[in-house]
Formats: structure tokens, sequence, C-alpha cells
């Protein structure tokens, strides 16, 4: 039976590559084997590094690998090819079906790039003297760690989120690999290989070189270090992965043989984000707010202006002299403080919709909590990438910790005190569909207050975090410490009492809100 599933397999794989979509799969092919030869390419380039770059970097990188064969089963769109579910009207016993499909499902590009890069590991480690039944070992626990995680990381979601499974939810989970992957590669790349490796991101690569996604690359390195303690805990959990895999493999095998495929219901795949968001008042209420902000021009503007004033705020610095290496470090918290004020007045451009909130007597935390989910999942992954790109053009990477815990303050700190403002003093705002150039006739004091508070108040919020951050900015260590913490500890407290009294103000004044939605 294996035998016959690997030949069906391979006959997919080129009947794929005659087909209409033969372009797009040839084309991710393309780049899937490209990012293996660029990574045994990066492996060369650092072939003369010193010891601990490269134990961080090929574990580091290769953990990221690993957990990528698990998002891109959990993210894909498509059916498993090889889904045990397949052969369940077949004579079959669940071994041979877990068997077959085990092995079927290594014959694809993805492993295929796995093993180039896997190869190109064993050829690095034994040019830096590692006996090569190490390297080979560590190489074939590799493959097979991702096969079997991709495999059962298929049946989970075939059996859990098959429902769930939307572009929506392929990019939020895109966004929150983004949050994580792309400081750690900005950072890996902007290392000079020939300085010292930082001692915390050593520590990291270690924690990970105990954990199933890294215990297989740690191998090599923890032998030609010597480590014998943790060379051998490396091994045992690398040794345990698959085998741990396996059985869930099978497990997960039994179960899909043994339930009935419930039919997707009509139309559901056409819900967008309603089909993503929970089943609740506040999840309703934020998949409404992501549709607005996907198509809405007038927030689109918004998000446009933001990077500019960014700009803007550098260059009377580069004309008054002040280094580019300090003066880039300005815009990032001038985005993280625009971010967090954005929806400071969310009601007005809501204000067609936001009577459904009170006829459906929507408490006012799901109505905060829900218009906040679009400006986190920009305003996150955007902080994530441009913080490290900061570092790297900033050059120095200690300025990390004061950066990050500013950012949150202002970030935090506006969404919080946003949340109470456009439940309390909404303004006019252009109506949809009307070009968002176009500003209406404002009267009263609401317009220039509100925003404004908003903006000193985020500022006020994090007048701490900026004194720590001078403070290390002189050499403080311990103020580096006191600004990443506190700022992320003040932002977060900030974040909570400003929903809970926005909700209040909500709740107390619906009929001044009404009566606001229909003045429009």
């Amino acid at each position: 039976m294996a035998a016959h599933l690997l030949r069906l397999r391979i006959a997919l794989i080129v009947g794929a590559l005659r087909g209409r979509q033969r372009v797009r799969m040839a084309s991710g092919a393309a780049l899937i084997l490209a990012g293996a030869v660029l990574a045994c390419a990066g492996l060369a380039a650092i072939a003369n590094a010193a010891a601990p770059t490269a134990f961080v970097v090929t574990v580091i990188a290769g953990s990221a690998m690993t957990v990528g064969f698990a998002v891109a089963a959990l993210l894909s769109r498509s059916d498993d090819p090889v889904d045990p579910r397949r052969f369940a009207l077949f004579d079959f016993r669940a071994r041979e079906v877990a068997v077959g499909a085990g092995l079927a499902g290594a014959v694809s590009v993805p492993v295929l790039g796995a093993t180039i890069v896997a190869v190109g590991a064993v050829v690095f480690w034994s040019g830096r003297g590692v006996p090569w039944p190490v390297t080979v070992l560590s190489a074939l626990l590799v493959v097979v760690t991702c096969v079997l995680l991709a495999r059962v990381c298929f049946g989970a979601a075939a059996l859990l989120l098959r429902e769930r499974r939307s572009r929506e939810l392929t990019g939020i989970l895109l966004l929150a690999l983004v949050v994580f992957v792309v400081p750690t590669a900005v950072f890996v790349f902007s290392l000079q290989w020939r300085g010292a490796v930082p001692a915390p991101l050593v520590a990291a690569a270690r924690v990970l070189g105990e954990t199933p996604f890294g215990a297989a690359w740690a191998l090599p390195a923890l032998f030609a270090s010597g480590d014998a303690a943790g060379g051998w805990l490396s091994l045992v959990i690398a040794l345990a992965t698959p085998v741990v895999l396996g059985a869930l493999w099978y497990a997960v095998t039994v179960r899909l043989l043994t339930t009935t495929e419930r039919p997707t219901r009509a139309g559901r795949s056409e819900l967008g984000w309603f089909l993503v968001a929970p089943s609740t008042p506040g999840g309703a209420i934020a998949a409404r707010s992501l549709v607005y902000w996907r198509r809405d021009s007038r927030y689109l503007m918004s998000l446009v202006a933001v990077p500019v004033a960014a700009v803007l705020c550098v260059i009377p610095l580069l004309v008054a002299n002040v280094p580019f290496a300090d003066a880039v470090l300005l815009p990032v918290p001038v985005i993280a403080l625009f971010l967090g004020w954005m929806p400071h007045n969310d009601v007005a451009y809501d204000a067609t919709a936001v009577w459904i909130h009170f006829a459906a007597d929507v408490r006012g935390f799901s109505d905060r909590i829900g218009r906040l989910v679009p400006v986190l999942l920009i305003g996150l992954p955007a902080l994530g990438v441009l913080i490290p790109v900061a570092m790297v053009l900033h050059g120095h990477w200690s300025t990390l910790p004061m950066m990050i815990g500013l950012c949150a303050a202002l970030y935090l700190s506006g969404l919080g005190l946003s949340s109470i403002s456009s439940a309390l003093a909404p303004y006019p705002v252009t109506l949809p569909g009307d070009s968002p150039l176009r500003q209406p006739e404002r009267v009263g004091v609401a317009a220039v207050v509100s925003p404004a508070l908003v903006l000193l108040g985020a500022l006020a919020c994090a007048v701490p975090v900026l004194a720590w951050s001078w403070a290390a900015w002189q050499g403080d260590a311990v103020a580096a410490d006191y600004a990443l913490w506190g700022g992320i500890g003040i932002g977060l407290a900030v974040l909570v009492g400003g929903v809970a009294g926005g909700s209040a103000v909500f709740e107390r004044r619906r009929s001044r809100l009404m009566e606001f939605a229909e003045s429009l």
C-alpha cells in the first residue's frame, strides 16, 4: 500500500505541474527551493564564525523552519491530498493508512527544501569538526520531525479548523508570524559575525535547543562545544519527538477514519471575518470593524497619513544636524502614538451602524473591545517590524528594550484613552462614500479638544518611560529594564482602565450617542 501511495503522490505532483495552475505551482516550488539554497548560502557565509554565532543562527533559523511546517499545514486552504479519510471506504487498517499517508506526505517540495537545508547543515557542521554520525542523525531527525509535524497539523486542521479556514484566518496567522519571524530575521542578519553574540540571544537558542522544534538542530553544536549534559538532553528530546508525533499521527488517522466529515454549509465561505471572529457581540463588532477598515477609504487615508507624519518629524532633526543614526529612532514612537490615537473618534466613523448596538442592547465592553481589534491587528505587526528595522539603522541593539517600552506605553495608552474619547466626545467626520479629504463643518470644541487630549494624555502616561529611556540612553542598564517593563505595564494599565471607563461611558451615554448618530 505504501508503494502504491507513493506512486499516486508523485503522479499528483506531476499532474499539478501540468494543470491549469502549473504556473502558480511552479512558482511556489521555485520560491521554496530558492529559499533552501539561500539558507545553505547563509550557512556558508558563517562557516568561519565563532561557535556561539553558529549555534544561535542554526538553532533559531532551524526552529523557525520546523515551526513553519506546522503553520503551513494549519494555514493551507486546500484539502490534504493524502487525507486518511480518502481511504475510509477501503479495507485498510489504520496502521497501514498512517504509514502509507505519512510516507506519501514526505514526497513534497517543502520536504525537499527541508532536506536540502538539512544536508547543508551536515556539510556545515562536518566542516567544523563534528563527527559525521552526529550530523547525519541530526539531519534525519530534522526531516522526520518536519514531515510528521506537518501530518499531525494537517489532520488537526481537518478535524478542528475546516469550517474556520479562510483568507482572513490565514492573514491573522501570517501577521502573528510577522511579529515573531521578522524581528528575529532582522536581528540575525544585522549581527556582526566577528563580534560576540548577545547573551540573551544565546540563552534563547539554548531554550529552543531543548524543545521539540530545535533539539535536532542543536545536536551538532552542543556536541562540538563539549556540552555533554546539554547534548544528551537535546538528543533525548530529538529522538522522542518523532516517536510522540508518530503516535499522534496514528491517533489522528484513527480519528479521521472513524468519523464522518461534516458538510460545509453553503455560503459559510463567503462570511469572511464573521466566520473567523467568535460568535459573540464583541466578535461581530470586531468582524464588522475589520470589514470597514479594509474597504472604507476614510480609514485607509488615516493609515497612509501615519507614516507620512512620522517621516516629516525626522526632517527638522536632520536639518538641525542631528545624526541620522539618532534621528531614525523618532519615527517609530511617533507611529506608535498615532496608531493608538486613530480610534479616538471611531463611533463617528461607524455612526450609520451604531444604532444596531443600541437596538441589540450590546454591552459597552463588547463595543469597546470589538472596535480595538482592527487597530491591534495593524499596529502590533507594524511595530514588530519597524522597531527591529530602526535598531538596524541606528546600529546599537542596546536601545531595543527602551524602544519597546516607549512604543508600548504610547501605543497602548493611546488605545485606552481612545476607548474613552470615542464614547465621551465624538465629533462629525466625513460621511461614508465621500472624499476622505473633504471635512464637514464642526460646531463646538469637541473636534479640537478630544483628539488633542488623547495625544497629550498618551504622552503624559509615557513620561516615566521617557525619563527611564533618557537614563538608559546615557548608559544606565537598569533604567533600560525599567523602561521596558515599565512601558509595557503602564500601557496595559491604561488600556485596561480605558476600556473599562469607555464601557461605562458608552452605556451611560446611549441616548446622547444615538442623537449624535442621527445628526450626521
